[in-house]
């Protein structure tokens, strides 16, 4: 791991968010401890130099099926296989000996089926076992599929409260072909995430030797490696090796020496399961009909609805809301500002209502997590 300030220096740019780093960065080592006030003149001890010394940096691994835990038909059935067949274990002991160089790896088996099979009450559970593991853990590591995985990632952004790294991996070939690219990955993101590099990143998104924030990264192809893709903003970095190579950071960083206002406002321990409410998103088109369709979600007890690129009538969505439903409206694309990709809107929605039944509470916190930037100092 490079010293955490000449990475905000060359990526972030921005004074504020130096400043933070700066004050944050004796925590900036996969193992916290103690050390002096940061100096420009040298670094504080990095993982690196942990390793060296015999501390490897401690990753757990929660695993939860997906392609990268598949088995194919054959050696060349890149597209034909059974996703969540591989235990973690098993998938581990093909990185032997050379992963034990990086990282101290235990395993947790959340579970093994393919990513459209966890629901809402699943993920509340998995943010749980992450933070578990962080407990003793350094920084963890979630396998998951990818068809919906830029969901994954964003509910552990939204309600993981630890500020330890934690990083979403997968794959696009399951783990018995020739050039899959799971070993690769899953690599790759133990190396990323013993780095120590995304410390206060919240989850990052690591596939095909690129990292990505949670809010902006989305799956933008079926088939093909390079699916994750952040349009305007561009992906965090990359793995090179052993060299992790990080160019830009997400706003919340900068308030990584003030716990407080790093974290989110959704910790799970505060709630339960039964907490969780309905959700659901409309998608609009050319001459939709959504009328029915908010009607009967309202008459069903749907707490919250998406409403992506179209609307209902006034008079349905007034009669709605006055049944309790809350609105939100996005875009059916992910572009621009604070507009959340819809999958996304919808889980900041959720969990908003789990917490609040304040409308003006729920605006409130779209503003800050959707809209989160950095603050600058003009007078710099």
């Amino acid at each position: 791991m490079r010293w955490f300030t000449v990475a905000c220096i060359q990526g972030l740019a921005v004074v504020a968010a130096n400043a933070a780093c700066a004050a944050a960065a004796p925590e900036m080592a996969a193992t916290p401890a103690p050390v002096p006030a940061m100096q420009t003149a040298e670094p504080p001890p990095a993982a690196n130099a942990l390793a060296e010394a015999g501390a490897l940096p401690r990753v757990t691994i929660v695993a939860t099926g997906g392609t990268i835990a598949g088995v194919s038909d054959t050696r060349t059935s890149f597209q034909s296989y059974r996703a969540g067949s591989l235990g973690i274990d098993e998938m581990l002991s093909e990185l032997r000996p050379q992963i034990d160089e990086v990282a101290d790896v235990t395993t947790v088996q959340f579970g093994n089926r393919p990513s459209g099979g966890y629901a809402i009450a699943d993920f509340f559970d998995l943010t749980l076992a992450v933070e578990e593991a962080l407990e003793t853990a350094d920084a963890v590591v979630v396998t998951s599929g990818t068809g919906s995985m830029d969901e994954f990632v964003y509910w552990l952004d939204l309600t993981v409260q630890s500020r330890k790294p934690v990083v979403i991996t997968g794959a696009m070939r399951p783990w018995t072909v020739i050039g899959t690219d799971a070993h690769a990955n899953l690599f790759n993101a133990i190396v990323l995430a013993a780095s120590g590099e995304t410390r206060c990143f919240g989850t990052v998104l690591m596939l095909n030797d690129e990292f990505h924030a949670a809010k902006e990264a989305w799956k933008g192809d079926a088939y093909r490696m390079d699916t994750f893709v952040s349009r305007e903003l561009g992906n965090l970095g990359f793995i090179d090796e052993m060299d992790v190579r990080t160019y830009r950071a997400p706003p919340r960083v900068q308030h990584c020496a003030d716990p407080e206002r790093w974290m989110t406002p959704f910790d799970l321990n505060a709630i339960s399961k039964d907490d969780l409410p309905r959700v659901e998103v409309l998608i609009g088109y050319q001459g939709a009909g959504l009328d029915e369709a908010i009607t009967a979600w309202a008459e069903a007890g749907v707490r919250g609805i998406v409403l992506a690129g179209g609307r209902g009538s006034r008079e349905v969505q007034e009669k709605a809301e006055e049944m309790g439903v809350v609105f939100r409206r996005t875009h059916r694309f992910r572009t621009g500002t604070d507009n959340l990709y819809p999958q996304k809107a919808r889980l900041l929605l959720l969990l908003s209502l789990a917490f609040t039944d304040d409308p003006e509470q729920v605006d409130a916190w779209f503003e800050e997590l959707a809209g989160a930037e950095f603050q600058v100092d003009p007078g710099r």
